[in-house]
């Protein structure tokens, strides 16, 4: 239960999952609730098991009291498998990594969101926003895409979006083709009223499969940017790209530009 606070607060709580067959552990944060819950915003956050990486109580916290943010509840997924939870719910990567992304979706869709509803004692919420890092990343945009009838933001910071599913050794490799979740998207016809938020750095890897003296993470990245708009899915201002000169694949990076998201999110 979510009880009103002069601070923001932290708890943990358990939800047992049917779809994917276990207790699931969540840690909920949330700021001082208002007395007109229509008022209140939801952030499911996938890897909730490092939340404390990120320092997120105190983010809150501080971003609250300057009325940076409005009141917002944070409900942070403690990862599973994340190699086989993580990914693109339709399709498993080219090492059948991603093979139960389609029951986690259905976790976060049928169990998870009911459950902050009901713990926060709200019919809905003002806003409700996604977000990951890494593979957590990845999940989190093919989750807000598959549901934008219940999310209305979303957050990636370094998401994984090389995810494929042919080796790029494969002489019939094309990025267009076989990056699931870039191929995900140009197949589809579906215009989904989302705003979307993306991170990456320039320091995260060495990887660049074109050799264009890009690494890969920003060229992924810039490439789904670059499909949303090419097919007019959202306005050009509902989308936020932020590359950070030297970033590295490291909390340490994203915790440092998650309260800019918070902010975008929530303001």
């Amino acid at each position: 239960m979510i009880v009103s606070c002069k601070h923001a607060k932290q708890s943990d709580d358990e939800l047992y999952s049917r779809h994917l067959q276990r207790k699931v552990k969540l840690t909920v944060i949330h700021t001082p609730i208002p007395n007109d819950k229509s008022q209140l915003n939801l952030l499911i956050l996938n890897d909730g098991q490092d939340v404390d990486k990120l320092m997120l109580k105190e983010v809150l916290d501080s971003l609250y009291k300057t009325g940076s943010i409005k009141p917002l509840v944070v409900v942070a997924v403690h990862a599973g498998d994340r190699m086989q939870e993580y990914g693109v719910a339709d399709k498993p990567d080219y090492e059948k990594r991603g093979s139960r992304a389609g029951y986690y979706d259905a976790f976060i869709n049928d169990e998870l969101y009911p459950y902050a509803k009901k713990s926060s004692g709200v019919r809905k919420f003002n806003t409700v926003a996604i977000a990951g890092f890494s593979m957590g990343g990845l999940s989190a945009f093919d989750i807000a895409w598959n549901h934008p009838d219940k999310i209305d933001k979303v957050g990636v910071f370094s998401g994984s979006f090389w995810w494929r599913d042919k080796a790029i050794e494969d002489s019939t490799y094309s990025d267009d083709d076989n990056r699931i979740m870039y191929a995900k998207l140009k197949a589809s016809r579906k215009r989904p009223k989302l705003e979307y938020w993306f991170y990456a750095g320039t320091g995260e890897e060495t990887s660049d499969r074109d050799k264009d003296g890009v690494i890969d993470v920003i060229d992924d990245t810039k490439d789904i940017i670059a499909l949303i708009q090419h097919k007019n899915i959202c306005p050009p201002d509902a989308i936020v790209y932020h590359e950070l000169k030297d970033g590295k694949h490291e909390y340490e990076y994203w915790r440092n530009v998650f309260p800019e998201f918070l902010v975008w999110a929530f303001r």
